[in-house]
């Protein structure tokens, strides 16, 4: 029997219906009682009278109803105006408990304030409940939802690689080693290698979401050692200027589809406006950026992250960004190679990519790939990577279209999007370098 829920009551005035959920709360008072049952699209109010010693069973089980409790309501769904949820009511024949909670839960979820955030983790499947966790992860959807649109609409081809690889798949560091019979594995990093596989073996256009893992011991509120990424890359480009314009493309319509769907609740709940961004994005070379910032800022960029940015300067840049162009994204281009991944095209030495930044955090970094063999190989030996990535390096020996791509973290997507500040709390089970649980 398909489920009724609760977005579709309205339907279903007047009609004996079933109706399953979640006990949200439980008012017994001295003639009637009150259960507000909720699933994951709304809620209901089911009233049981007890006058006159009416409905004995069922008054009852609901005086020992605990909060939490999963039930079964069989009744007549009436329209109701004075019911301020709503204005409707279940009236029951019956109550089922299909799973009854324990009395105490670990913690309120609707009342957050002053719960460490390690123990609402370690009871995620509680912490989960609150609809404002249920709202995050339909609004992450949404936006992933949108971006999967534009690209069957642009014919892409939706893979799904290997997260258990042979060879590191970037540098060589940062990746969790496994045990594979009797010999080494490792995580993926990425899907790199093997999106670039699919253009050497004429697919043209793909993407992948999928689980990518780093090894970084690093405790940032926008880093985890799983996590989920939009992988994106085409053939036939003349530059990674192609592969600009079309992530703005794909931004747009990704967060036009939030906006659409729930841009009024994220600025209710979350005090977030949706921005569709307009289009061209602006672009900045990275020496004209860090002018820009010690100008207008009296900011220097360490010595050690000269060539390439830090968390203080993609602040800094956000807000460069905004006063110079009114703009919340911004590319910088032209990194420095030692700082660039060894697969990255260079032109005059400069590497042919970028970094897109969305308020203040660095949320890609895009190039276009180089494809031809012998460069690509030489680039390799120069990063001392020759014989780890042998295998990836036979993709271009048999001739391979000029191509690029990029990636996208959805969670942290997710919590720039509205404001959360923490990736453990927009990935549906984070992980870290001190959690592996629940």
């Amino acid at each position: 029997m398909k489920k009724i829920n609760a977005c579709e009551l309205k339907n279903y005035f007047d009609q004996n219906i079933e109706f399953s959920g979640f006990v949200d709360s439980v008012r017994d008072l001295q003639w009637v009682q009150f259960i507000i049952l909720r699933d994951s699209t709304g809620k209901v109010q089911v009233t049981i009278e007890k006058s006159e010693g009416k409905n004995k069973d069922m008054v009852e089980l609901v005086s020992k109803l605990t909060p939490e409790s999963v039930i079964k309501v069989s009744g007549k769904l009436l329209e109701s105006p004075k019911v301020k949820l709503n204005g409707m009511e279940l009236i029951p024949d019956s109550i089922d408990v299909v799973s009854e909670s324990e009395n105490e839960i670990p913690f309120n979820y609707k009342k957050i304030e002053g719960v460490n955030l390690d123990t609402r983790l370690d009871y995620r499947f509680i912490d989960l409940r609150s609809e404002k966790n249920l709202l995050m992860f339909k609004v992450q959807t949404s936006f992933v939802k949108g971006m999967r649109e534009y690209l069957y609409k642009n014919n892409f081809i939706e893979i799904h690689t290997p997260k258990l690889i042979g060879a590191a798949s970037e540098s060589g560091s940062e990746v969790f080693e496994v045990k594979y019979f009797d010999r080494k594995a490792y995580l993926a990093q990425s899907p790199q290698f093997y999106k670039q596989m699919a253009m050497a073996s004429g697919f043209e256009k793909i993407f992948e979401v999928a689980p990518a893992f780093r090894a970084e011991n690093s405790n940032t509120n926008r880093h985890s050692t799983e996590f989920t990424s939009f992988d994106v890359e085409f053939s036939y480009i003349d530059s990674y200027e192609d592969v600009m314009d079309l992530e703005e493309e794909l931004l747009v319509a990704g967060l036009s589809k939030v906006k659409e769907e729930y841009g009024m609740q994220i600025k209710e709940v979350f005090g977030k406006d949706v921005v569709v961004p307009t289009r061209p994005f602006p672009r900045i070379k990275l020496n004209d950026l860090y002018m820009e910032l010690h100008n207008r800022y009296n900011y220097e960029i360490p010595k050690e992250d000269v060539g390439d940015m830090n968390s203080e300067s993609e602040k800094l840049t956000a807000r460069f960004a905004m006063e110079e162009y009114g703009h919340e994204f911004i590319f910088v281009t032209d990194f420095s190679k030692t700082k660039r991944a060894f697969y990255h095209m260079r032109k005059d030495d400069i590497p042919q990519g970028y970094d897109l930044i969305w308020r203040g955090t660095e949320i890609t970094t895009g190039a276009q790939r180089e494809h031809r063999y012998d460069v690509l190989k030489s680039q390799a030996e120069e990063k001392g990577l020759k014989d780890d990535v042998k295998f990836y390096l036979d993709f271009f020996k048999y001739g391979c279209p000029p191509h690029g791509g990029f990636a996208l973290g959805v969670d942290r997507l997710t919590m720039l999007l509205l404001g959360t500040n923490n990736l453990k709390e927009t990935q549906f089970l984070f992980r870290g370098p001190n959690r592996l649980e629940p």
